[in-house]
């Protein structure tokens, strides 16, 4: 679930003109029982892909973001190991300064993940305190670089402000990852091809101890795993710089050769401050984005009543019971029945497609295992193949509306030698709630009455 998936479909609850018996169909097809309601919203949703333009708008904006990010994402890492570069730049005459290297790569990563954890913090509001560092000012100043056409076009889609806090917030993340790497293979290309002496120097009252108890803490998550990889009091007091004059301390050109170890402490720091725990964020945020992806289809206006009418049936009115006051008996045909099963062996549906079938099924709560569609398009072959595997007690739905023909009687003539029994059930129109008329249900009665099967009944 992406923003792509969100837009496409805001757009279909807008231009979809499905009806309340399609939308059922498809949940009978795509019920509760087998996908859960966010299942079937991207069913929904891709099964009507076909109603928007290609590319659609979330094709688009995906596409136009994705740009926009890897984009970023070179240039970050550009900005990353030019600023290596710039950080660990030696000319010989005096030693490279760490702390600014573990500036970078330990107390910046930090810092700015801390204000990421008070912009997640603050994701669900709209409105903040720190409203130049909020995902969503930024938002509403990168969609202001999409082409015209495409901000038309969602100038008239509202999107939650909780979905797009969290893609920036995201995306942040991972730019903020690609600096960090960016500033890790400077460290090490520049390592490898040439021979760095580091040093520190400040000019806060530091002794030696205290800035080796300082790197110690900071080391806390590898220090007892890779000792290599943090550096000796001995090596710490060797390499204090103090800048008077243009010279070099002697002790520290004698012990030169040492002053390279400090590479393995700058380069775990920067793996782990830097890109581990920047990868942890951007993980994070981005479980955090596809949950607020989520929240936000779920919450979108429409999307309740769409999911109902996919899994609520429609209410067939009609009747179980007969009223005697009502049933006519101009037909006299004695196989009538005034109420049908819940279940039936089989059930068989004439001239009507098994989409239509099922949702009738639903409708007036009929349950099968076994369903076809018959008569309509199908060959006589099919039809015949249909009733050599029929058996016990079968119900016919038919259109009340629609006389029944010589195939039809040929039909059920055929099908009583194979079944116990045949229960017709006449339906009427969808906007009638399925119910059929007195007149069409007498017509279906003399033509039954004319054929004199004792297994023959009609639902009236």
């Amino acid at each position: 679930m992406n923003l792509k998936s969100y837009i496409d479909l805001y757009r279909l609850l807008e231009i979809d003109s499905s009806s309340r018996e399609e939308r059922r169909s498809f949940g009978l097809e795509n019920g509760e029982a087998e996908h859960s309601p966010l299942e079937q919203i991207v069913l929904w949703t891709e099964s009507r892909m076909a109603q928007l333009k290609v590319p659609s708008l979330g094709d688009r904006v995906s596409s136009y973001l994705y740009g926009v990010t890897l984009t970023l994402v070179i240039v970050a890492f550009l900005l990353g190991l030019l600023s290596g570069i710039g950080l660990l730049s030696y000319s010989g005459h005096e030693p490279v300064n760490l702390i600014y290297f573990m500036a970078m790569v330990v107390l910046l990563p930090l810092m700015t993940m801390a204000l990421a954890l008070i912009s997640m913090l603050r994701a669900n509001s709209t409105r903040s305190t720190l409203v130049h560092i909020s995902p969503a000012f930024w938002m509403e100043r990168i969609l202001a670089l999409l082409p015209s056409k495409t901000q038309n076009s969602l100038r008239d889609i509202h999107i939650n402000p909780l979905l797009t806090n969290w893609l920036i917030i995201q995306r942040s993340q991972l730019l903020a990852l690609a600096l960090s790497v960016g500033l890790l293979v400077s460290l090490v290309g520049i390592v490898t091809t040439r021979d760095i002496a580091f040093a520190w120097s400040t000019t806060l009252s530091i002794s030696p101890e205290e800035f080796h108890t300082l790197l110690h803490s900071v080391a806390f998550a590898w220090r007892d795993l890779l000792p290599w990889a943090v550096p000796s009091v001995e090596l710490v007091e060797q390499s204090q710089y103090f800048r008077l004059g243009e010279k070099l301390d002697i002790q520290m050109v004698e012990n030169a050769s040492k002053l390279g170890e400090w590479w393995k402490f700058l380069a775990i720091s920067t793996l782990f401050y830097a890109i581990v725990l920047r990868l942890a964020m951007w993980l994070v945020s981005r479980y955090a984005s596809h949950r607020a992806v989520v929240k936000s289809i779920m919450s979108m206006d429409g999307v309740s009543t769409l999911l109902s009418e996919i899994n609520e049936p429609i209410i067939s009115t009609m009747a179980v019971d007969s009223e005697s006051s009502f049933t006519q008996d101009s037909s006299h045909y004695e196989h009538t029945r005034a109420d049908i099963a819940s279940s039936y062996s089989l059930s068989l549906g004439w001239s009507i497609s098994m989409q239509e079938l099922h949702l009738l099924q639903d409708s007036m709560g009929i349950t099968t295992p076994k369903s076809y569609d018959v008569g309509g398009t199908n060959t006589l072959a099919e039809d015949t193949h249909i009733i050599s595997q029929s058996s016990g007690d079968v119900v016919l739905l038919v259109k009340s509306w629609e006389p029944p023909t010589m195939d039809f009687v040929d039909f059920v003539e055929e099908l009583t030698l194979r079944v116990d029994s045949i229960t017709i059930l006449p339906f009427g129109m969808v906007e009638d709630g399925y119910v059929s008329t007195d007149s069409d249900l007498d017509i279906w009665a003399r033509k039954l009455q004319s054929i004199k099967g004792e297994k023959i009944w009609l639902k009236r």
